[in-house]
């Protein structure tokens, strides 16, 4: 089975094909990383690649492997979005008709940027609301009309394709005199890993490989903790470009070779990093390509002092998704609360409860309130902004003496998705 695995030789195969066709993101210092964690932090900026994430490595080299019979008919894809822009990108440029299959929940801003990448050389089709459905449908079509199926990451062209950025931080880093301690990348299938890993556990042996998975969609870890390929059962589609129910077979043995350590983050978590990254630094990640640099938090007494790379692996976000974004970042934080509370009908309980029942430096963000005929009390949903998480205590003593039933819609998902 080792045998199967991509190498050092294979990666750097893939970047002779790829260093004239793919941009070589810069490998840039963090001072305010650096700073805020007290270690020397670079960032792989993959969002600056030219379908802006890492996917175009993969796709390209491995549509360029193929055959011309293997091509004749077209290519075909699933992707949540990168890897169908890598695919319609590649297709355009070599001139391959490419059928791309993608989740019905892929923002539209991706949607549009296969598009354009693609121009009249893709056909696009939303089938599925998970990406595990849309390969599904989409390697059924592909069998059906005798497409060749490019994999979005269980693949040795991929892999390899992939692979061939961490050559671009290994001569980065030796221009500057560096060796990085530790290396972070975000996992969905697992191709970005297996191939940064293919090529640094040979050529910098001592670097540790850190894997980073959304919370709501921790595919890899599940699998390495149970030592096969597992399917997760159900999945959170926030980081849409890692939100993987089942990882690869060939990946899952990558990273079992060659992975020191997976952490887990959770959405709330990103979000916050996401906003960090752009009002700190102008830099727009998308969830999954901020993955890496949130997983700092957790790593934090284990990277002071060291030299840490982290891949920034994708900036396709989808700026109507920033209101959704400070929202889960600032009840990730413990500021924001909603509440559903009985008020008194009567004149004056607004007042009051502003008065006496808000802490000074708290602020209601929504208010929806319809008065009752014939009641004495009626419902309000209250939205409350904290200026500092731990107001919550005196904050709950005191809603619990305006109203001892009151209840709490961030504890109830499926309430909060009903009434927010």
């Amino acid at each position: 089975m080792t045998d199967e695995l991509v190498n050092k030789e294979d990666v750097l195969k893939a970047y002779k094909v790829l260093r004239n066709v793919v941009k070589q993101t810069p490998l840039q210092h963090d001072a305010y990383l650096s700073q805020k964690y007290h270690a020397n932090i670079f960032l792989k900026r993959e969002d600056l690649q030219i379908v802006r994430s890492f996917k175009l490595r993969g796709a390209y080299y491995a549509i360029s492997q193929l055959s011309e019979a293997e091509t004749e008919n077209g290519v075909i894809c699933a992707s949540a979005g990168n890897h169908a822009q890598g695919v319609a990108y590649t297709c355009n440029h070599l001139g391959i008709k490419a059928t791309i299959f993608m989740p019905s929940t892929t923002p539209s801003q991706k949607i549009d940027q296969v598009r354009y990448f693609g121009k009249d050389y893709v056909e696009i089709k939303l089938i599925g609301d998970t990406f595990d459905e849309s390969n599904k449908a989409a390697h059924s079509y592909a069998e059906e009309h005798k497409l060749t199926f490019i994999e979005p990451f269980n693949d040795r062209n991929v892999i390899a394709g992939q692979g061939s950025l961490a050559v671009e931080i290994h001569q980065d880093l030796v221009a500057e005199g560096e060796t990085a301690d530790m290396v972070f990348a975000a996992i969905g299938g697992g191709g970005l890993i297996s191939g940064i890993s293919s090529y640094m556990k040979e050529a910098m042996p001592e670097t540790k490989i850190i894997g980073v998975e959304s919370l709501g969609a921790p595919g890899m870890k599940a699998s390495l903790d149970a030592d096969k390929v597992t399917t997760l059962t159900d999945i959170d589609k926030f980081c849409d470009g890692t939100a993987v129910a089942t990882v690869g077979d060939l990946t899952f043995r990558h990273c079992q070779k060659n992975v020191d350590d997976i952490l887990v983050v959770p959405e709330g978590q990103v979000c916050g990093t996401i906003i960090d990254l752009y009002t700190k630094q102008a830099i727009v990640a998308e969830p999954s390509g901020a993955l890496s640099v949130s997983a700092l938090e957790q790593y934090k007494d284990e990277i002071r002092d060291k030299t840490v790379v982290c891949i920034v692996s994708g900036g396709n976000n989808d700026i109507n998704r920033m209101a959704e974004i400070d929202e889960r970042s600032l009840l990730y934080q413990g500021l924001k609360h909603y509440f559903i509370v009985n008020f008194p009908q009567r004149a004056g309980a607004l007042k009051e409860f502003v008065n006496d029942i808000l802490g000074s430096d708290d602020d209601i963000t929504k208010f929806e309130y319809t008065k009752k005929v014939h009641r004495s009390e009626g419902p309000v949903l209250i939205g409350i902004l904290l200026k500092n998480k731990d107001d919550i205590e005196g904050l709950l003593s005191r809603l619990e003496k305006f109203d001892p039933h009151y209840i709490s819609v961030n504890e109830n998902s499926k309430l909060y998705s009903f009434l927010i």
